[in-house]
């Protein structure tokens, strides 16, 4: 029997209906959480001044609610089959190619899984100088590293737990109204802050250039097509397609909007470089970071996870437990040696293979599409939809230099997923 088959293979096999636990406020509660970071709110912090404040809003809210669309639709199509991210690869892409897009997931979750102990590890040196903890004289040298293994340890004891549990108990349960109320907290104090500068003149502030609204779209639809490829590893622990849908879309939404909107606000109000020391300047602000920042572990534990499933799902002979410890001493030893922020153009670049990855996968298993089956029946090789994935990759990053207007990821993903649905075999529905 083909091992990637086999029933041994956790990544591959869906969950059974009597072990699924998530309702559709674990899911909210999940992508809220998830949807919530710091990396967030200085990508927000770009959109100014190139954008005007109304059009910066314009595209948060369009950009958040399509994005977040996106990321409950995949979250529907994994728990209806029960299949992790890897199993819908499988389904759509065949047994043998699917390895490709398998392995540069597991690469880019390394990456990001290293870049948020990075950020973690800087805000926690920046707490620590501000609330006198450390000498700032002699913190360059051996705070960051302390940093990063004391945030490399508490993803390690986490992963080696289980998933359910702590999405069930400590996120939805404890994190998530801690982070609220710091969000609420950060949100009064620098709508203080716009109220005595004039909220007239912030509101009807034009933007400098640059920047349009549709590539300001494509950067605030980055953070939810980012989760694609991990949503389903979660979802497929729904009790409900519907309920992963719109917990997922909900969640992710408002946390999305939230934070873009708060960067934003902290652009407008503070401009600086340095977004945490911004945020630091508020009353409060260093209990309200210290609770994000705390929240923030749930993103490195996210990457962690979804990266030992789809390597799981290769090597199904390690357990999807032992493939967490492994990945998350992996993320942590590159967070200690690798110029993270050097290579977060990379990264970005390895992520955009996932927009039309999964436009495909949208295509080829929307529309009651039976995903097991076709995972039951996947050949090595499925040209058609490989080929459009490599077509879509292409697009994707033309378009910049023949429409620059006009961004690229919503356009890729129209492409693929038209061209998947036109070409979708007659047995695929």
């Amino acid at each position: 029997m083909n091992t990637l088959t086999a029933p041994t293979n956790e990544a591959l096999a869906p969950v059974a209906l009597q072990s699924r636990a998530f309702g559709w406020r674990d899911h909210a509660s999940l992508w809220f959480s998830l949807g919530v970071g710091l990396l967030v709110m200085q990508v927000g912090a770009y959109l100014m001044p190139a954008l005007g404040t109304k059009e910066a809003v314009i595209a948060i809210v369009f950009g958040s609610v399509l994005g977040a669309g996106l990321l409950g639709w995949i979250a529907k199509l994994g728990c209806d089959s029960g299949l992790s991210s890897a199993g819908l690869m499988h389904a759509v892409y065949g047994r043998r190619f699917a390895s490709l897009p398998i392995v540069l997931n597991i690469v880019q979750l390394l990456g990001w899984g290293a870049f948020e102990l990075v950020v973690m590890r800087d805000s926690t040196v920046a707490l620590a100088k501000q609330s006198g903890l450390v000498d700032p004289a002699s913190a360059s040298t051996y705070a960051p590293v302390i940093a990063t293994l004391l945030w490399g340890a508490v993803v390690t004891a986490l992963i080696s737990g289980s998933m359910v549990k702590l999405v069930r108990q400590l996120i939805s349960r404890i994190a998530l109204p801690l982070v609220i109320l710091s969000l609420l907290w950060l949100s009064w104090q620098f709508l203080s802050l716009a109220h005595t500068q004039g909220l007239s003149a912030l509101w009807n502030r034009q933007g400098e250039g640059g920047m349009g609204v549709l590539p300001a779209l494509d950067l605030v639809i980055a953070m939810p097509i980012s989760w694609l490829p991990l949503v389903a590893d979660y979802a497929r622990h729904g009790r409900g397609g519907n309920a992963a849908l719109r917990g997922t879309w909900l969640g992710y939404a408002v946390a999305n909007m939230w934070c873009y909107a708060l960067g934003v606000l902290v652009a407008l109000v503070l401009p600086s470089e340095n977004l945490v020391a911004a945020l630091l300047l508020a009353q409060g602000g260093l209990i309200a970071l210290s609770l994000i920042l705390i929240d923030e572990v749930d993103n490195a534990y996210g990457d962690a996870y979804s990266g030992s499933v789809s390597a799981h799902s290769l090597i199904p002979a390690w357990s999807v437990r032992r493939w967490g410890l492994v990945i998350a001493a992996a993320c942590t030893a590159f967070a200690l040696v690798l110029p993270m922020h050097s290579l977060e153009p990379f990264l970005m670049l390895l992520s955009s293979v996932f927009v039309p990855l999964f436009g495909v996968i949208l295509g080829r298993l929307a529309f009651g599409a039976n995903a097991q089956r076709l995972l039951d029946h996947a050949g090595s090789v499925h040209w058609p939809a490989t080929l459009i994935w490599l077509a879509g990759i292409a697009c994707y990053h033309l378009l910049p230099k023949v429409a620059p207007a006009a961004g690229s990821a919503l356009p890729t993903l129209a492409l693929c997923f038209a061209l998947s649905i036109l070409t979708r075999p007659r047995s695929n529905g």
